[in-house]
């Protein structure tokens, strides 16, 4: 699969998949998840602790993943909205496998997560060939333009 950056705002995908899906029989396969990973803490922001202190501490990082796909896999691809929230040393007492990974519905994921200062968000496509890009093109061009219904459904293209 070829993955690339989409230039589009992550709250309007989320908004337009909240919408596309609340007001019809779900046109795509939506999922959303949330994890959580303990990080070493990077040398320069650990400059001022002693090797003791480092070792006790450890960076929290929530990643939060809403993904996009065709009703039809055979369709070859997938968009996926990724938050990435760094809340910063904590003391190290390990991540238990609740808090690894959690799914969560795409609400929760819009309130909880496209907001400012929430972390940093990105856009990207993954497709399988130019068909596939080409749907995703129209996907976005759809989700651009705040156009919504049978018409705008990427899986027509």
């Amino acid at each position: 699969m070829d993955t690339y950056p989409l230039d589009i705002d992550p709250e309007q995908v989320v908004r337009w998949v909240k919408t596309e899906c609340d007001a019809a029989a779900a046109p795509f396969q939506v999922s959303a998840r949330r994890a959580r990973e303990q990080r070493e803490i990077p040398l320069e922001k650990a400059a001022h602790l002693g090797d003791a202190e480092r070792e006790d501490l450890t960076e929290i990082a929530t990643i939060a993943t809403l993904e996009i796909a065709p009703l039809h896999v055979s369709e070859g691809w997938r968009v996926s909205v990724v938050v990435e929230d760094e809340l910063g040393p904590r003391i190290a007492d390990g991540v238990s496998a609740e808090e690894r990974e959690q799914r969560i519905d795409p609400g929760t994921f819009y309130k909880e997560f496209i907001r400012p200062g929430r972390g940093n968000a990105t856009v990207i496509a993954e497709v399988e060939d130019a068909a596939a890009r080409a749907r995703v093109d129209h996907l976005i061009h759809a989700i651009e333009t705040n156009r919504h219904g049978p018409a705008a459904r990427a899986s027509k293209a």
